[in-house]
């Protein structure tokens, strides 16, 4: 596999731009979620906190992701992805999700607000499956064999499922809990779920598929970009409209 992926000035450019809308999402996240803190009940407050941790530890590792980005291009189109130190690194990635993605859990039991010794059991589950999904997976994220890739791909696999069934069972058995309408947008939180985590499989796989190359970096890219912004960034609003929605359900005034 060669060392570089050579770009045409199409695809840097399309690349620098999400890189970069992606970093500003992430902080734009931040800043809406930190000053929105007052407009919750202070026990939802909680869940908001962390969803600007999420977003802020993202947004500096998306600066990381964007520099390393330019100064791997030498100036120019083609991207040196290894064997060189200034290659582009994309285990910033996995850092960014082994701190995000159980940070992203637990974001999301505690906007359910279950009961203590329920809420403890589900984190202490999901964040132990968490790590081992991330940890897994970044060996084969950087493997040169395919079938290296496969079987850390399947590896990682175990713990990624187990996390999205017990969260669908949850979210699913505390839907007849909400007040009025806001078992509506839990369910379409679920659908949120799945569908953005199911993104991140999809792009590690593509040189299994055959796409490789030049194809599979730029695909990868952007692939894992939409799919932050969404599990990141949309979800966390989506958390923020929820504990907006049962601040209002248990007698808290709007603004």
């Amino acid at each position: 596999m060669s060392n570089a992926v050579a770009l045409t000035e199409g695809q840097f450019n399309w690349i620098y731009n999400a890189l970069s809308f992606g970093l500003i999402s992430m902080l734009a996240c931040t800043v809406y979620t930190l000053v929105s803190q007052p407009r919750v009940l202070p026990k939802y407050r909680k869940a908001l906190v962390l969803s600007s941790m999420v977003t802020f530890i993202a947004g500096y590792h998306y600066w990381r992701i964007f520099n390393s980005f330019h100064e791997a291009s030498g100036n120019g189109f083609s991207i040196t992805v290894r064997g060189a130190n200034n290659a582009f690194n994309e285990a910033y990635r996995y850092v960014d999700w082994i701190l995000t993605v159980p940070l992203l859990l637990v974001e999301t039991i505690a906007v359910l607000a279950l009961a203590k010794e329920v809420a403890a059991s589900l984190t202490t589950r999901l964040v132990i499956a968490s790590a081992l999904m991330i940890g897994l997976g970044y060996p084969g994220e950087i493997a040169m064999e395919n079938n290296t890739k496969v079987l850390w791909g399947v590896l990682s696999t175990i713990p990624f499922i187990y996390i999205l069934f017990i969260l669908f069972r949850e979210l699913g058995a505390s839907l007849e809990r909400q007040p009025a309408g806001v078992a509506a947008t839990v369910g379409r939180l679920r659908l949120l779920l799945i569908g953005t985590w199911g993104v991140y499989p999809i792009s590690y796989l593509f040189p299994i598929l055959g796409i490789e190359g030049t194809d599979a970096f730029v695909w990868r890219q952007t692939g894992y970009t939409i799919a932050d912004i969404l599990a990141k960034c949309v979800f966390g609003l989506t958390i923020y409209k929820i504990a907006r929605m049962k601040s209002a359900a248990e007698g808290m005034k709007e603004e």
